[in-house]
This record gives structure tokens, sequence and C-alpha cells, in this order.
């Protein structure tokens, strides 16, 4: 105890800066204030013991280099990105799904993060003014502010990357990482300025399959999907319906006859089950996409708005350029 005390002073009477003027460094800028979905949280400081709930919200903070910082994770739609899944793997899981908020506080978190409303229900985390009580600000995700399934919500003319973009950077104003968000946003945008990318679905009409059997539920006009499609220059075969998701009918989709299907990979439907939903159907394995197999396949992930939007926009106009018209 006694060298490692004196090599600490040693090493603190040794440098440029005090350690007093390094701590004052780390709370530049703070406190904080974010707000969405009609809460306002304020950190003090740059927060040390996060946790987030669901996968959007979890890959935000790898994706910002945060795994460092968080003590715990919960609720996974489908595989962490690979260039995340080794942080990812340093985070404790608190809880396959939603954790309750006991679980939750054994973790002594001093920030929660979720992707959606539904985070904080009583029989889940518990809701954000009781955490806020406790000395626990929080934040959610402002496409999850409940407006309807899965809890996305958009603006008057849908979700854009300004909106995910400010997601990302609201979460790293918290930490204190704005740099880091300000890098990915610049990439993303190059990525997406690409002309082969924004005009890869140009003439094509595509139906975003998310799952259900007797009722299919799909990508509409607000929401993630319709973000992706319009990056490529494609057509959604339901972009005039409302809101970010919904059910349709299978009648619906023949009449359409669409030139491609997306298939979503998802804990709670796979793209095999949807394929081989779709060609056992006698109505729905005659259709154009079915027949050909004409299906671009993508992680759920990448169709809900969030830090793999971007991602998703590269594999769509990749997989319908392979395609072909």
């Amino acid at each position: 105890m006694t060298v490692a005390l004196s090599a600490g002073l040693l090493a603190g009477c040794g440098s440029d800066q005090p350690d007093t003027a390094r701590a004052a460094d780390a709370t530049a800028g703070f406190p904080v204030t974010v707000s969405s979905c009609g809460h306002e949280a304020t950190v003090p400081a740059p927060p040390e013991r996060a946790v987030t709930i669901n996968q959007g919200a979890t890959e935000v903070m790898l994706a910002l280099g945060l795994a460092d910082r968080m003590v715990g994770t919960a609720y996974l739609d489908d595989a962490v990105a690979d260039r995340w899944a080794q942080e990812y793997a340093s985070v404790p899981v608190l809880s396959e799904e939603y954790p309750d908020t006991e679980t939750l506080l054994t973790a002594e978190p001093d920030f929660v993060y979720g992707s959606y409303l539904t985070s904080f229900a009583g029989d889940a985390a518990g809701s954000q003014a009781d955490l806020a009580d406790l000395g626990i600000p929080s934040y959610v995700s402002p496409f999850g502010c409940g407006r309807d399934t899965p809890g996305e919500s958009a603006g008057a003319d849908g979700v854009t990357f300004d909106d995910v973009w400010g997601e990302l950077r609201d979460v790293a104003s918290v930490f204190g990482v704005q740099d880091r968000a300000e890098e990915l946003v610049a990439e993303q945008q190059e990525l997406l300025a690409d002309p082969a990318i924004a005009t890869a679905g140009e003439g094509l009409t595509v139906f975003w399959y998310d799952s259900g059997d007797t009722t299919p539920f799909t990508g509409v006009g607000e929401g993630g999907p319709q973000l992706l499609i319009d990056s490529v220059g494609a057509t959604n075969v339901f972009a005039d319906v409302p809101g970010t998701w919904a059910d349709v009918s299978w009648e619906q989709v023949v009449a359409a006859d669409p030139d491609v299907i997306v298939l979503p990979e998802a804990v709670w439907s796979t793209v095999e089950e949807k394929k081989q939903y779709l060609a056992a159907d006698p109505a729905l394995s005659a259709l154009t996409a079915v027949r050909e197999e004409r299906y671009v396949e993508l992680p759920f992930t990448e169709s809900t708005p969030g830090v793999r939007n971007a991602d998703g926009v590269a594999s769509l106009a990749e997989q319908l350029t392979a395609l072909g018209r």
C-alpha cells in the first residue's frame, strides 16, 4: 500500500497537469441535460456505470466506444454487429429480455438508456420518474416514444438520418464524447453520398416482410424500413400507409406483386421461417419475388432507427444490385 501510494504521489508531482485539473477537464461542459419522450434528465458528470436496455441503445454505446462505461445490458433482437462483438462480450448481461427494477439496481447504474418506453414499464426497469427519485438519470431513444408498435416515433415526414444522428449526438453529449459522434456521422454521410447506393433500387418495388403469417406485419411510410428503401431509390409498396409499422393483408401483397421482398432476421421471426411460409402458401408462392427468390436479408436491428441504419442501406443496395432488374 505504501509503495503504491508513493508511486501515485510521484506520478502526480511529476505531471504537468495535477489531478484536480484532470478532474476538471473530465467534467468540462457539465452538467448536461438531454430530453426525449417528454422526460428531461441532467447528468452532473459523464456516467461511469451505464446500463442499456434493447439492442439499439447498446449498439449506440458500443459505436461511441463506451463499453468501459457500461455495467450491464439487456434484450437483443438479433446478433450484435461483428465489429462490436468483442466489446459487447465484456459487458454483463443483466437479463435476456427486460430487467425488473431489482435486477437493474443490483448493477448500481448511474445512467440508464433504453430504446423504447416499454423499457421503463412498471414490470420492467421501472418508470424514469422513479429512477430519477433514486438519483439515476435516464434517456429513451426519440424513436421509442410509444407512437405505435414497436414504439418508434417519427416526425411528419418520417424518420430521417438527421433524426438518427441527433440521438447519437445526444448520447455522446451525456458521456462527453461529442467528437466520436461527429466522426460516426461523417463516416455515414460519406457512405450515403455514394451514387451507386442512392440509385441501386431505382425502378424496383419492395415489400418489407417483418413477421406474421395470418396477417403480415410490414414496414410502412414513416419508419426505419422506409428510410432504407428511400435511401436506395426503391419504392415501398406500402409507403402510403401512415405510421412506422403496420399489419396489412396478404391480398394487398398479392395485388402489389413486389419485385423484391426484404426479410429481416430476428429472434422472434427468422428469415428461414418467413421463406418457408411464403413458399408453402399457394397464393404467395405465385408472387414473382417468391418464384424467383428475389429476397434481401437484413438483421432486424438495421431496420430500426439507429446507428446501424447506414449499414442497412449499404447492404440493401448491394443485394439489390446483385439481384438486378
